[in-house]
């Protein structure tokens, strides 16, 4: 079987390419691809943030590959055989320690929008569809999206996109939050290229801490979400990026970070 997900390493970027065109539909196989390349990624020293694309023109992913539901229809099974896993995968995408952007073309549906929304920022094509269809189906999205969409766009927006089940233009998407920036047709993936390659630029520990720090604050109470972003600035102060960041500022010259 062909590799189902696809990796390419350059000057500290690692573009993940989810493979399995036209429409790069979510299987078991490709699941546990992406389960494995993003355990390897996490500890790759030389990856320093991840961009996720879809193969081809048609779509990011249309989510899951709608063939296998039939082994999944006996009660007890659907959890076991898919679900557990995949949301295993996606926390962590979600997790992951780097900084993270999804470059989104064609479609984002169902699953595929799920494993967007892990990511930490979206960066869309202006014609992109964006849309959580398993309402149709007779089911709701099962992948983390009733919470990741909603963290993003509130509850009133996240229940008419699963209610209803309809796609929405990439255009309202922005307006609604739940994507941050749009690019021209066809220029997802250089701009978020681009943005990655900013983001190379800038202190690794401070960008890793900050990450932690902001989804910690969903995570725990207030006063403990506190507690963690001062033990965070405490290594930050301490690390050399931070002593770099302050000689630079007061020698008025461009700080050079280490970025590792």
């Amino acid at each position: 079987m062909a590799d189902q997900v696809k990796i390419e390493i350059t000057n500290g970027i690692a573009l993940l390419t989810l493979n399995n065109p036209p429409l790069n539909l979510a299987t078991l196989a490709s699941t546990q691809q992406l389960n494995t390349t993003l355990d390897d990624l996490a500890v790759d020293d030389n990856v320093l943030v991840l961009v996720v694309r879809g193969a081809g023109d048609k779509a990011f992913s249309a989510g899951s590959d709608i063939s296998e539901f039939p082994s999944y229809l006996a009660e007890g099974t659907v959890v076991e055989k898919k679900l557990r896993f995949e949301n295993e995968t996606m926390v962590k995408l979600d997790k992951f320690p780097k900084p993270t952007i999804a470059a989104l073309n064609g479609l984002a549906y169902g699953g595929g929008l799920e494993l967007a929304v892990c990511c930490d920022l979206i960066v869309a094509d202006e014609t992109v569809k964006l849309s959580l269809p398993e309402i149709k189906l007779g089911v709701f999205p099962g992948s983390g999206g009733t919470l990741r969409v909603t963290k993003r766009i509130g509850p009133a927006r996240a229940k008419e996109m699963m209610f209803l089940g309809e796609p929405i233009s990439a255009a309202l998407a922005l307006e609604w939050g739940l994507v941050n920036r749009l690019a021209p047709k066809g220029e997802a993936t250089a701009m978020a290229l681009a943005m990655a390659g900013t983001l190379t630029e800038r202190p690794n520990i401070a960008l890793r801490a900050c990450k932690k720090a902001i989804d910690q604050s969903f995570e725990l109470p207030e006063g403990e979400a506190i507690e963690q972003v001062l033990e965070l600035m405490e290594s930050t102060f301490a690390s050399d990026d931070g002593h770099e960041g302050v000689r630079a500022f007061f020698a008025k010259e461009d700080p050079k970070f280490k970025h590792s």
